[in-house]
């Protein structure tokens, strides 16, 4: 809100007329207010700024003929929206003033930053991954939890444990071990923002610069940013089939392992329980941490489940990552660690100073969803519809491509890895525009790989099909086979 001085008389109140012009056309041409957005009325800024309200209306109507708002009687003053787009151009070009003095982390940031980029708007079919239908969300059923949760009446507004909500930390118990044999004590589990908060504070809490740890290759490129930012160094290790090639850690010095390993991203393998004890056996000679990502278990279709590895493990080097990010919303940003119980204490303590804890109300709604069994109804719901869906597209691609496409990963997710073998990987960047132009999204498995083994010899694309219906993906692959004729 703006700050000034009420300045009696008549000459001082047009002399605040003009401040309080001033300071709200450099407040729109800031978007502090955003585009269409409402300025508040006169009566009200008049009464927050101490002056006379004839004083703002004159401010006000100054700014509407110099086309900075629109007014309409009976209503608040609206930000034009072509000042706004006029004001984030003035923004953008303005140079800056002088190199910021960073640390080290921030540093290491601006070198190898992470890619976030707009979801593009008004494709037929948008093959990205990680997207959910909106029409698969349990709407009716997340509006009644929540609408308990707001009714409970608190014996007390404050901060509340940094490890999460305690009745959502026994609901998680319960269905871990239900549905993948995660037997833990309720102390263990840690709720956090989605699963890049519970990454962010392993690489915190387990790596100094100059550490390393070890990659799937290819693999999740969001958990290397975040571990790279340590200073630490990546070691990429070749995934097959099976997911990763745990023969190839022999002499390897890490302080800690990332893996998928009950759907390896993106190429979708399943590791087999030879690998796991394999895997597990060289964290214990190494005095290593595996970070167990079990990021879409819910969904799968062709196989029974294999028990995680912290249920192998007995929980002693193995920290389990959970989220709901793919079963209900990513919005929510809701996740969970399964801890070592010596490092709950220090987990805790990271987790209170990020960001005190997880928002309470919804951990409540989900807790009361999970105790009612309302979430793992919501997930056999949402299997069949992705069982459906992934077939959709399995048969799209057959009817489209025949044996020119080879197709990984189906027995689990929400994502398919479809290897065009005689289409070159240098034609790769023109398949994704021809794709784009005719409303297609896809993208390339090869962005995925670290090092060398990023240049592949042919294209292969990560399909996602979580938010697409039939039609949509019979569509989008007729679209995609055009353009892929166009490029023979």
């Amino acid at each position: 809100m703006i700050q000034m001085k009420t300045i009696p008389g008549d000459r001082a109140g047009r002399m605040g007329a003009r401040q309080i012009y001033e300071a709200l056309r450099d407040q729109i041409l800031a978007r502090v207010y955003g585009i269409d957005g409402l300025l508040p009325s006169s009566r009200a800024l008049a009464g927050e700024m101490g002056v006379a309200r004839s004083t703002v209306t004159v401010a006000y109507e100054q700014l509407a003929a110099e086309g900075f708002i629109e007014t309409r009687h009976g209503a608040r003053p609206r930000v034009a929206r072509a000042v706004v787009e006029r004001g984030r151009a003035r923004v953008a070009s303005r140079p800056s003033a002088r190199k910021a003095r960073l640390s080290a982390f921030g540093e290491r940031l601006l070198k190898d930053p992470p890619r976030w980029t707009e979801p593009p708007r008004g494709l037929i079919a948008n093959f990205r991954y990680g997207e959910l239908a909106p029409s698969d969300f349990p709407v009716l059923a997340w509006k009644k939890a929540m609408t308990a949760a707001m009714a409970r009446k608190p014996d007390r507004l404050a901060y509340d444990d940094p490890c999460g909500s305690l009745r959502l930390r026994t609901a998680l118990q319960g269905y871990l071990w239900r549905s993948r044999s995660v037997r833990c004590e309720v102390e263990q589990i840690v709720v956090v923002n989605g699963s890049q908060q519970g990454l962010d504070i392993c690489a915190r809490l387990l790596l100094d610069a100059g550490d390393r740890f070890v990659m799937e290759d290819p693999g999740y490129q969001m958990a290397r940013h975040t571990f790279a930012a340590t200073g630490a160094e990546t070691v990429p290790v070749p995934v097959d089939a099976d997911g990763l090639e745990t023969a190839r850690l022999d002499g390897v010095e890490a302080r800690l392992a990332y893996v998928t390993p009950s759907h390896q991203y993106p190429l979708g393998g399943v590791m087999p329980i030879r690998r796991r004890h394999q895997l597990l056996a060289w964290a214990r000679k190494a005095d290593a941490y595996v970070i167990e990502d079990d990021y879409d278990s819910e969904y799968r279709y062709d196989t029974k489940p294999i028990p995680p590895l912290h249920a192998l493990e007995g929980s002693s080097n193995v920290i389990y990552l959970g989220t709901v990010s793919k079963t209900l919303s990513p919005t929510l940003r809701i996740g969970y660690l399964v801890v070592p119980a010596g490092l709950r204490s220090l987990f805790a303590a990271a987790k209170q100073i990020m960001d005190r804890h997880t928002p309470l109300i919804e951990q409540e709604a989900l807790a009361a969803m999970l105790e009612g069994g309302a979430y793992e109804s919501h997930i056999r719901r949402v299997r069949r519809r992705n069982a459906e869906r992934q077939q959709a597209l399995l048969d799209a691609l057959r009817r489209r491509f025949g044996d020119r496409v080879r197709i990984e990963g189906t027995a689990a997710g929400l994502h398919v890895v479809a290897w065009f073998d005689d289409l070159p990987q240098k034609r790769e960047d023109a398949l994704i525009d021809a794709a784009r132009a005719r409303g297609v999204g896809i993208y390339p498995v090869s962005a995925l790989f670290a090092g060398s083994r990023r240049m592949r010899k042919s294209v292969g694309l990560v399909m996602g099909y979580s938010a697409l219906e039939a039609a949509q993906i019979e569509r989008g692959c007729k679209l995609l086979a055009e353009a892929i004729s166009k490029l023979d």
